[in-house]
């Protein structure tokens, strides 16, 4: 395990203003979402609108060090899209962790990118690729090959397309919670209802969803040994007890965790815990 290592995730939803804007649409906010899905069905055929326009609403990651696991989001419940970019931005600055997502290399980097450039944001060391640091050249967060950041959606596929997997898909296969029943289509009900606490554990799921998946990768790697690989998830499960909103998380995954023969002891009162933390 690289230390230190994020895991991390994004929500988002259609930038109205920016879409009006490039589209040169004047209509109620309403009408502009079904205009702007209109258009984007007759552009590829799929509702799913273009990166640019994705503003996001939610960035949480998990930390992971020497000292044991950290959980974290920056919502608009406090912050404006410009400063949650700022504070995440701000983390490259100051450390250089293995970053890791599910799907970061073609949605969640490429939002950040063209978002941060639309905000007039400065991010050189999430995005050199070696133009400052000359060491990045052969290292950067950007290269698929690298593993600065992984992409494990990605590299389990083994970087072929046909290959790709849905986080919720791999996380039930396995063993894990995955998405609970919920879906990123009521990211725009949560952020409209401010239902901030839902819109974080939706987002923070994800991230916990993609870390456990991450551990199993490095076990078939054999970058873990096995019982590291133990430790680790009994680092995870203990740390989630001490988080209440996570309670939901924790009861599923116990529940889930019974559907394969490799994590039915996850949860066993046996098992000695000589975690991380």
């Amino acid at each position: 395990m690289r230390f230190p290592t994020l895991v991390f995730d994004i929500e988002t939803l259609t930038d109205l203003k920016a879409g009006a804007h490039l589209y040169h649409l004047d209509l109620p906010d309403d009408d502009l979402e079904q205009a702007l899905t209109k258009i984007r069905r007759q552009e590829s055929g799929m509702d799913f609108q273009r990166l640019p326009l994705h503003e996001i609403v939610c960035i949480s990651g998990l930390w992971i060090d020497e000292h044991g696991l950290r959980l974290f989001s920056f919502s608009q419940e406090q912050y404006s899209e410009a400063e949650i970019l700022v504070r995440f931005l701000s983390i490259f600055d100051k450390r250089h962790p293995t970053l890791v997502s599910w799907n970061g290399s073609q949605f969640d980097l490429p939002v950040i990118l063209f978002r941060a450039m639309y905000h007039g944001l400065s991010a050189p060391s999430l995005f050199d690729q070696g133009e400052l640091d000359t060491q990045k050249r052969y290292n950067n967060y950007q290269n698929r090959y690298h593993h600065r950041h992984i992409d494990v959606m990605d590299v389990m596929a083994m970087f072929n397309g046909r290959n790709f997997q849905k986080l919720d898909d791999i996380a039930c296969l396995f063993g894990f919670p995955g998405k609970r029943g919920e879906s990123g289509y009521q990211i725009p009900t949560y952020v409209q209802n401010e239902k901030w606490l839902k819109l974080t554990s939706y987002c923070e799921g994800d991230v916990l969803n993609t870390w456990l998946i991450y551990l199993r990768w490095l076990l078939l790697k054999g970058q873990l040994q096995p019982q590291e690989h133990e430790q680790w998830i009994q680092s995870t499960i203990h740390y989630l007890q001490q988080n209440p909103s996570h309670t939901e998380f924790l009861q599923v995954w116990q529940q889930t965790s019974q559907h394969t023969p490799f994590t039915q002891h996850y949860f066993s009162p046996k098992f000695h815990d000589t975690s991380h933390d």
